[in-house]
């Protein structure tokens, strides 16, 4: 076993990103920091560096000379925990012609042999169209068609190709998912991920992967024209584990693009997207070609920025506030992860804010203080296990309990109840701090008012201006209001929510819009899956704020 921090392949292609920053992009920066780096020095990982040997042998000596990125990726493919991959689905993203197919067939093709060892390790190319499956298979099929000494060891036809020893077959799919249902393999190769407009054909074929060992998918693709399909689903998730370190999945995302469209008309920021410029000497002549056909053709620019660039031609919705600063609002010091404390005395003014969306999903609480300048937030969170969501979230709940997990718990039961959050509101925030309002938005008050009645909490009206309870009747308008507040706040760096993975999360996930009147309006990024409630709660306590700034005179 080699030592993964002796690894060569490894470590010149670490050696190059950091000598070469500037050729590389901001998503493979956080790939190395966050992911390889921690990695390299974990006891409980395997590294196979025999068969990764073997693998680049192989491939170099039937195939292709591989270049030091695909050379860095083939490596992570023979790490194991426990005989299972340590990643078992590989996310490759870059720009038209960059050399997928080369790339990936010749693994492909080692993994059927007896080098690599594993009986009926299938492959299965999965592609939309069948040109597209056809041109990967034909980079297997042609060496060994025409090499005379591999006619004793594969089965070679047009449609499948296999090895006699091992068993495993090689062969593409295009037609109708649902005659795919069965199968079982070893790997999946997912070619143009990009033009999936449902998780339909994807499904059918991911349910059959596990049943041989060491299950593997990879997912190689540019960028495309469809919004809100898979494609954008895997991206959102690898940014999330690119910028937090977090990858409890098992995803190793390699993704290549320029940082901003900027860099558009920066000839020297296209080997973000498309590190196979430093080999490939005709590519590097086909994208200036291209680029010299946008200027002159403005309808060609989406294809430019889209498929070669790889950073979609669209208006995103953008995110409330920028990671770093996301970052910055929870850490001291974010490389050291040094957690951002907060120092209240029981007779600082506080605010409290709740907000419940479905009773059979998430619900949030947390408490506003504003103290030297700053907003403290500290909130909680329940979480409904039996939700129809539930298993499809991309959240660590396994994690509950540990540093940084520590302000949410799961309720094993149908629903979440508001005497629950109510309760558990009154005893940990009420009773030890000045609580001068507490407020939440109409959708679920009614169930609430009860609840807070019953604890003596008076509700705000007209007739009781002065009730601790708020129900706030537009949450537009107060969307309009804290919006610019809560923007500058994040930028100036005077947000502190502590070090709380998932108060992270629901920040991330929430997106800003803004209407033809220049009005800004919080929704999410992703309806269902991508929930946001504890930043709505700090949304709705920020709305009354300048409570906070009442003096308080002690005697």
């Amino acid at each position: 076993m080699t030592p993964m921090d002796t690894c060569r392949e490894i470590t010149d292609y670490i050696e190059y990103c950091e000598s070469h920053s500037d050729l590389i992009n901001e998503d493979r920066k956080l790939l190395i920091k966050n992911i390889v780096k921690p990695l390299l020095n974990r006891s409980d990982v395997f590294f196979d560096y025999d068969t990764f040997a073997n693998c680049m042998a192989y491939c170099e000596k039937n195939y292709y000379p591989l270049f030091l990125y695909q050379k860095f990726i083939y490596a992570f493919v023979f790490m194991y925990v426990d005989d299972t991959p340590l990643f078992s689905t590989f996310f490759i993203e870059m720009g038209r012609g960059n050399g997928k197919d080369g790339f990936m067939m010749p693994l492909m093709n080692f993994l059927q042999t007896p080098l690599y060892g594993i009986e009926n390790y299938h492959i299965d190319i999965i592609a939309n169209n069948e040109k597209q499956a056809i041109d990967s298979f034909d980079v297997v099929y042609d060496m060994l068609h025409d090499n005379p000494k591999f006619k004793s060891k594969f089965y070679v036809s047009r449609e499948i190709i296999k090895n006699l020893k091992t068993n495993a077959r090689l062969r593409y799919n295009t037609s109708n998912a649902s005659t795919k249902d069965g199968k079982k393999g070893g790997a999946l190769l997912f070619n143009e991920y990009h033009a999936y407009e449902t998780n339909d054909q994807i499904n059918v074929f991911t349910s059959q992967r596990g049943k041989i060992r060491h299950p593997r998918t990879f997912i190689i693709t540019t960028n495309g024209y469809v919004r809100g399909g898979p494609l954008d689903e895997m991206e959102s998730v690898c940014v999330d584990i690119l910028k937090t370190g977090i990858n409890d999945i098992g995803y190793f995302p390699f993704i290549c693009r320029i940082d901003s469209k900027e860099e558009v008309d920066d000839p020297n920021s296209w080997i973000k997207a498309n590190p196979s410029i430093a080999y490939m000497p005709v590519l590097k002549r086909e994208i200036e070609q291209a680029y010299i056909e946008m200027k002159k053709f403005p309808s060609k620019r989406p294809e430019f920025i889209t498929k070669r660039m790889n950073l979609p031609e669209r208006n995103d919705e953008v995110t409330v506030a920028s990671w770093e600063n996301i970052l910055r609002a929870s850490y001291v010091d974010g490389d050291e992860k040094k957690p951002r404390t907060f120092d209240v005395d029981g007779g600082d003014c506080a605010i409290v804010g709740i907000d419940y969306a479905d009773i059979r999903d998430f619900v949030s609480a947390g408490i506003l203080f504003k103290k030297d300048g700053e907003y403290i937030w500290r909130q909680h969170t329940w979480i409904c296990r039996n939700s129809p969501t539930f298993e499809a979230i991309k959240f660590p709940f396994n994690r509950i309990s540990t540093a940084g997990f520590e302000d949410f718990e799961i309720i094993d039961s149908n629903s979440l109840s508001p005497d629950m959050v109510v309760d558990w509101v009154f005893q940990n925030y009420i009773e030890r701090y000045d609580v001068k309002k507490i407020v939440m938005d109409t959708y679920r008050f009614k169930l609430f008012r009860i609840a807070f009645e019953r604890n003596y909490l008076a509700i705000e009206t007209r007739s009781n201006p002065y009730g601790i309870v708020r129900m706030i009747r537009r949450q537009g308008s107060i969307n309009t209001l804290t919006a610019p507040l809560i923007e500058k706040a994040f930028s100036d760096g005077i947000i502190n929510i502590g070090d709380s993975a998932i108060m992270r999360w629901y920040i991330n996930n929430t997106s800003v819009k803004v209407d033809h009147y220049g009005n800004k309006q919080y929704g999410k990024i992703e309806p269902i899956l991508r929930k946001n409630d504890g930043f709505m709660a700090f949304v709705a306590a920020m709305s009354v704020e300048e409570l906070l700034d009442v003096v308080t005179i002690y005697v």
